[in-house]
């Protein structure tokens, strides 16, 4: 079996390499990391302007399907804010899915132009991952909806032109059942946005809502049919885009140390390097698989959940072997004296952690790999 892409897929990515070379400037990537908003509007645009940006969305990209991972590969290799980016792509292809014809001609344009960007309003602060025991509510009043509630790691929310919303609309049916999506404008009246700041230099929000008003343009896949639409979102967000390359960026970095050190001939070395490469590939084939099915109109399921699951487990293991080898160096921030590849092995141990969480947790991931794949019972 043939496993190489074809020279159209492989001048793609490296005319996308060229545009985050060009884009992602050392100047940018501290602005990122002083500020904790990983997000970089001319990289977005530029890939816009070539038509990258809506070829990736699911249902809608006319290029070959392996380029939604091509394009994410090449991202988290270079160590591009590709958040932002995932985050919109995950809107635009629910909306595109499941939304109107009038709410795809209004909100697709700015997000496929790179120009407007999107947060995800699913988590709270009583419920964490389990999505189904939201509480923010969605209450009709007339010819509209009234939103009252609060929303946590709403990351981009105070830069984001839209919010996808779960909402219980029906607090007498079962959990799963009375729900319903709302996208909306952040700027409506009733939101406001409080920073939240992470141990990776991410800054991430709570997000509260306040006698939000709402029109039924604002609904989102029908009302009381939130978990359906919340379901296609998860299967993109799983191993499709984003958190399953982040091991080879790492690998990069590492290996650069090793170099410039001397101890690259060390046989524990070049072992845990051996085994991160090879952890980094069988990530790469999983990603490949979920990118595939998405991109080709299906949805990745327990796919997403095994690709997810592995790939940000082994790069939370290939973190703490490198941080043990780079030893009191690997400790070292960013612009600090000694430290190992530039700060950036300390970084990558603060931000492995948090892969692991967003998205669908650790936990949530092997319960769906363990029913749905293997049969398992259910845990009560």
């Amino acid at each position: 079996m043939d496993f190489s892409l074809g020279p159209e897929v492989e001048e793609y990515r490296r005319d996308i390499r060229r545009i985050i070379a060009e884009t992602v400037t050392p100047a940018e990537r501290h602005r990122q990391h002083s500020t904790g908003s990983f997000v970089c509007a001319p990289l977005y645009r530029a890939l816009a302007e070539r038509g990258y940006i809506e070829r990736a969305v699911p249902g809608i990209g006319k290029g070959d399907p392996i380029e939604l991972w091509v394009l994410f590969n090449e991202m988290e290799k270079a160590a591009a804010p590709s958040d932002a980016l995932s985050v919109l792509i995950i809107v635009a292809g629910i909306i595109n899915r499941v939304g109107t014809s009038a709410q795809r001609e209004r909100i697709l344009p700015s997000l496929l132009a790179g120009e407007s960007l999107a947060c995800l309003g699913y988590s709270e602060p009583g419920c964490g991952s389990d999505l189904a025991a939201v509480s923010t509510r969605a209450r009709r009043d007339g010819a509209e909806w009234v939103i009252n509630g609060a929303k946590m790691w709403t990351t981009m929310a105070h830069i984001a032109d839209w919010v996808l919303l779960l909402t219980r609309t029906d607090p007498t049916v079962s959990k799963h059942k009375g729900l319903t999506m709302f996208v909306l404008p952040m700027d409506t009246p009733g939101i406001s946005i409080s920073p939240v700041p992470t141990m990776a230099n991410e800054r991430t929000n709570a997000t509260f809502y306040d006698d939000v008003r709402v029109g039924d343009d604002c609904l989102l896949g029908g009302e009381n049919r939130g978990w359906d639409v919340l379901t296609v979102g998860l299967s993109f967000e799983r191993g499709v885009v984003g958190d399953s390359n982040a091991g080879v960026s790492l690998l990069r970095h590492f290996r650069g140390w090793a170099e410039q050190t001397g101890r690259i001939t060390d046989p524990l070395v070049r072992e845990k390097m051996a085994r991160t490469a090879i952890d980094n590939e069988v990530a790469k084939l999983l990603t490949q698989r979920s990118a595939w099915i998405a991109a080709s109109g299906d949805l990745p399921g327990v796919e997403g959940s095994m690709t997810k699951l592995f790939a940000t487990a082994a790069y939370q293991k290939a973190v703490r072997w490198f941080q043990e080898i780079t030893g009191p160096e690997g400790l070292l921030q960013f612009d600090e004296p000694g430290a190992a590849a530039g700060g950036w092995i300390e970084y990558e141990g603060r931000h492995s952690p948090g892969c692991t969480i967003r998205g669908g947790t650790t936990e949530i991931n092997r319960t769906n790999v363990g029913q749905r794949h293997l049969g398992l019972p259910r845990a009560t």
